[in-house]
């Protein structure tokens, strides 16, 4: 099924502690994404990169925090991003702060009930007040479901997300404040050790059965660090016991096969760290194969 693909760069790197994500977009633009999809049958578009603009906002209520006026800028240049309804933006980040911009964009552009699924190691779920990093790439989800008021700071976001419409996978690597606010919003989540217990199958399946029977769309927000780091090293924020090469594939040919995805962030590639270009190179072979690439063809489900 042919699809209309929008790339759009985020080189977002204030939210994060390393340098580096700042050239992400164009390491997966290097890495041949648009010429992958291109070859499955989609029509893509390359918009390039945005670009922020900074303004002062008044001082941060955490004295850890670093780049507030850099990160707002971003939060609110990737929240006014236009993209028709129909078509599927693919979000190349830059660091994970991004969801706090393409999360709420794609909540508004919505006229079905927005669904996430969040891969990655961290829940990224603190406050301005509880980040003890100050890396601001720890909060987006505590954002765009209006968990926490991070106004006048950032600005108010353009729609919400319900966190029961959010499902965490590959988790490992939640400290104790995470732990509480997870478990306070009701957040489904399957960490790693759930994963070695029953697999990722069954709970990403019942995750798009909840979405298809809301008649609803479908977030994707990828993390590199969301797998095994020995597979994906060019990430600043590494956790052992990540997502298998196989298992990263099946998550994506099991997206495929639903055909929920109506966008997708790829987050915290920092080709800084890469080996030879390896991580990129895998995140388009894992884009491609949710966008159709298969050894064998498989019936898609139909939304309706």
């Amino acid at each position: 099924m042919t699809k209309e693909i929008t790339l759009i760069g985020a080189p977002v790197e204030s939210g994060a502690g390393r340098r580096g994500c700042v050239m992400g977009p164009d390491a997966l633009r290097t890495a041949g994404l648009a010429r992958a999809l291109a070859e499955l049958g989609h029509d893509v578009t390359d918009r390039g990169n945005l670009v922020s603009e900074t303004t002062p906002r008044p001082p941060a209520p955490n004295p850890a925090i670093h780049d507030l006026d850099l990160c707002a800028g971003w939060v609110e240049a990737l929240q006014s991003v236009d993209v028709p309804a129909g078509t599927v933006p693919i979000f190349m980040g830059g660091d994970h702060l991004m969801a706090a911009g393409t999360v709420p964009a794609m909540a508004a552009r919505s006229e079905r009930p927005l669904f996430v699924l969040w891969l990655d190691a961290h829940s990224d779920i603190h406050d301005l007040t509880s980040t003890d990093s100050g890396n601001l790439h720890g909060t987006p989800v505590a954002y765009y479901t209006g968990r926490a008021d991070f106004t006048p700071h950032f600005p108010a976001p353009r729609a919400t997300v319900d966190p029961a419409n959010i499902c965490m996978i590959g988790l490992r690597s939640v400290d104790p404040f995470e732990k509480a606010a997870l478990a306070d919003a009701g957040i489904d989540v399957t960490d790693m050790r759930a994963i070695d217990e029953r697999g990722i199958a069954a709970p990403l399946g019942a995750f798009l059965d909840r979405v298809r029977d809301a008649g609803g769309d479908l977030h994707v927000s990828f993390d590199v660090d969301f797998l095994e780091p020995s597979i994906a090293p060019a990430v600043g924020t590494t956790v052992p016991g990540g997502a298998t090469f196989r298992e990263a594939h099946l998550v994506m040919e099991m997206l495929h096969d639903a055909d929920l995805v109506t966008s997708l962030d790829l987050a915290e590639l920092n080709p800084f760290l890469d080996d030879r270009g390896r991580t990129a190179t895998l995140l388009v072979d894992l884009v491609s194969s949710l966008f159709g690439k298969s050894v064998l063809d498989r019936p898609t489900r139909s939304r309706t």
